[in-house]
C-alpha cells in the first residue's frame, strides 16, 4: 500500500529524480537537524508533495524507528515518486557522496597511513574533539530519552552493565521489557510486542570478520540505532575494538571524525570500520547491512509501521531500549574520552570543542568544530 497521494505529484524521471537526491547527499552538510531542513524547504515548502501535516507525521514514524531520519525521508519521497524503484534510487542518491568520500578515504588511511607529523596532529586534534560530540549526543540523547525516574534508573543500569561486559543486546533487550512491563501494569506483551524480543539475543560470531560478519554487524547496528547515528557508536565499538580487534580506539575515533566532516548521515563512518575490517568488500558490506533497514522499513512497510507505531505498548519497549543505548554510549564514551584525551593540550581542545558545540548553533557547527580542533592539534604538534 502507497503513502497518500501527494498535493503535487512529481512527474520527473528515474534519472532526474536520482540526480535530485544525489544533490541533495552532495549538500547534507550540518547532521541530521539541517538535513531534514533542506529536504522538507524544497519538497513542502516549495514544491508541495505533501502537506507540512502529513510531513510531521512522517517523520515522527522515523524518530522512533531505528535508522537515519534524512535517509528514510528520501526513501519515503522516492517512493512517492516512482514507487519503490524511486525510493531505492533517491535513497542511494542521498547517500552515495557521502559512502564515495568515507570509501576513498579509508582507502588512504589504509593504504599509505597517518604517519607525518602533520596528519598525525590533525587527527590528535579531531579526536579530542569526537570525545566532546560524544558528549554532547549523549546530554542531547538523554535530555529527550530519559523523561522519567525509571528510564534514568536503566540507562544507570546499562551503563554498569556495560562496563562489567555483559552482552549489550542482553542489556536492551532488558531494558524495553522491563519499561514495557511497569507500563503495561503487569499485562502480558502483546504479540507484536514478542516478535521485537529476538533482536535481544545474543548471535556469537568469529572474532575474525569475513565479509557475512561485517554484513551481520551492520545489520544488527542499522536495527538499533534508537536516537540517531550516535547510539551506532557503542555497537560498532565493541564489533570493531572489543570482540573483533580489527581497529584500535584512536582509529574508531578518526572514523567518527572524518565521518562528521562529510556531507553524510554520521552513521557512514560505518564504512570506514568495515574497510579497515574487510578492504573494499568489508566496507561495502557493513555499509550495506546498516542501511539496508532503512530501506526496508519503507519501502516494504511504511504504512503497516505507521499504524503499528499508534500502539503505545511499542511506545514503551522502545523507550526502554533508548533508555539502555544512552547507557550504552555513555560506557562507551569513558573508554574513547580516554584514547581521544591522553594529555593536557587534548584536554583543553576536547573542553573548547565542548564549549563550542553548547553555543555554536550554525548548521556547520559539526564539521566547524572538528576542523577546528584539527587546526588546533596540528598547531600543537608544531610547537611541541
Amino acid at each position: 500500500m502507497m503513502p497518500p497521494p501527494s498535493l503535487n505529484p512529481p512527474s520527473e524521471s528515474l534519472g532526474r529524480l536520482f540526480l535530485r537526491f544525489l544533490r541533495f547527499g552532495l549538500l547534507a552538510w550540518g547532521g541530521p537537524v539541517a538535513q531534514i531542513a533542506m529536504i522538507k524547504q524544497e519538497l513542502v515548502d516549495e514544491e508541495r508533495w505533501v502537506t507540512p501535516e502529513q510531513f510531521n507525521r512522517v517523520l515522527s514514524v522515523y524518530q522512533i524507528l531505528p535508522g537515519p531520519e534524512a535517509h528514510e525521508l528520501c526513501v519515503y519521497f522516492g517512493m512517492l515518486a516512482r514507487r519503490q524503484l524511486g525510493g531505492l534510487l533517491a535513497g542511494l542518491g542521498f547517500m552515495l557522496p557521502g559512502f564515495l568520500l568515507m570509501f576513498g578515504l579509508s582507502w588512504f588511511y589504509v593504504t599509505y597511513g597517518i604517519q607525518s607529523p602533520s596528519f598525525q596532529g590533525v587527527l590528535y586534534g579531531f579526536q579530542a574533539a569526537v570525545a566532546a560530540l560524544i558528549i554532547r549526543a549523549i546530554h542531547r540523547i538523554g535530555g529527550h530519552a530519559l523523561h522519567d525516574r525509571m528510564l534514568w534508573g536503566i540507562a544507570i543500569l546499562a551503563l554498569f552493565t556495560q562496563l562489567a561486559g555483559l552482552p549489550f543486546l542482553l542489556t536492551l533487550g532488558f531494558s524495553g521489557l522491563m519499561y514495557a512491563i511497569v507500563k503495561w501494569r503487569g499485562a502480558l506483551p502483546p504479540k507484536a510486542m514478542l516478535g521485537l524480543v529476538p533482536i535481544a539475543v545474543p548471535l556469537v560470531l568469529a572474532a575474525t570478520p569475513t565479509i557475512a560478519t561485517l554484513f551481520y554487524y551492520g545489520l544488527r547496528t542499522g536495527l538499533l540505532t534508537f536516537g540517531g547515528a550516535y547510539t551506532a557508536i557503542p555497537f560498532l565499538q565493541h564489533d570493531a575494538v572489543v570482540i573483533g580487534g580489527w581497529m584500535t580506539n584512536q582509529q574508531f575515533l578518526d572514523a567518527l571524525a572524518l565521518s562528521s566532516i562529510l556531507p553524510a548521515p554520521l552513521i557512514i563512518f560505518s564504512t570506514f570500520v568495515g574497510y579497515l575490517g574487510g578492504g573494499p568488500w568489508g566496507a561495502l558490506a557493513l555499509t550495506a547491512g546498516v542501511f539496508l533497514p532503512a530501506f526496508g522499513f519503507t519501502l516494504l512497510a511504511h504504512d503497516q509501521l505507521e499504524r503499528l507505531i499508534q500502539n503505545t505498548n511499542l511506545h514503551a519497549f522502545l523507550d526502554g531500549v533508548t533508555a539502555g543505548v544512552v547507557g550504552l554510549i555513555s560506557a562507551t564514551a569513558i573508554g574513547l574520552f580516554r584514547s581521544a584525551v591522553p594529555d593536557l593540550p587534548a584536554l583543553l581542545i576536547f573542553l573548547m570543542a565542548l564549549a563550542a558545540l553548547y553555543r555554536w548553533k550554525a548548521k556547520a557547527a559539526v564539521a566547524g568544530v572538528v576542523l577546528g580542533a584539527g587546526l588546533l592539534g596540528w598547531a600543537i604538534t608544531l610547537l611541541i
